[in-house]
């Protein structure tokens, strides 16, 4: 199975975690309950869930991730990227079934998954820290023509406890970075 698409996730959010500063931890992101400091330790902590749960078929159970931005979050970022790379290329990974708290599905599309939460999390990084957020538009135009025929309404809400917002109007001329973050449900 390729990780092509994975690893270009990956590669986009890395060149926007490596230009974030100290002192933009705090600034707000468009997840409304992370401000910097708590998207990069998604970000990074997510890079190794992938990578455990790849490998076990389920996520790890009772693990605290540290907080990655007290020491250096991209050297954290890259360890997590390497891991997850080859965990997802395993022989068997696409298709054997790895179950989620919202469901159980093949290894591919868990992959997708986290190809699409690793780059829509760079977009968030860069929007909050004030760098482009036009990212890899070959890669978001995929992204979101997956997304869009992947994600089930029921995954979003309102609640601040679904994982996506109500999709957000864009204009047709928004960036593909811009019209799948909407998609998302952020604010762009």
């Amino acid at each position: 199975m390729s990780t092509d698409a994975l690893a270009a996730a990956f590669a986009s959010t890395r060149a926007v975690l490596v230009n974030v500063t100290p002192d933009q931890y705090d600034n707000a992101t468009p997840c409304a309950s992370w401000d910097v400091r708590a998207l990069i330790n998604h970000i990074v902590a997510g890079s190794h869930y992938f990578a455990a749960t790849a490998r076990a078929g389920e996520p790890p159970a009772g693990v605290e991730p540290p907080d990655f931005t007290e020491d250096d979050p991209l050297t954290a970022f890259d360890a997590g990227i390497t891991a997850s790379l080859e965990a997802f290329a395993a022989p068997d990974v696409g298709t054997r079934m790895i179950t989620l708290p919202f469901g159980t599905m093949p290894g591919a599309a868990f992959m997708r998954i986290a190809a699409v939460d690793t780059f829509a999390h760079g977009w968030d990084l860069a929007r909050a820290t004030g760098q482009d957020s036009d990212l890899s538009p070959g890669l978001a135009r995929e992204l979101l023509a997956g997304t869009r025929e992947a994600l089930p309404e029921s995954l979003r809400g309102l609640d601040g406890e679904s994982p996506f917002g109500a999709v957000v109007k864009v204009s047709d001329s928004a960036s593909a970075a811009d019209q799948l973050a909407a998609f998302l449900g952020r604010q762009t």
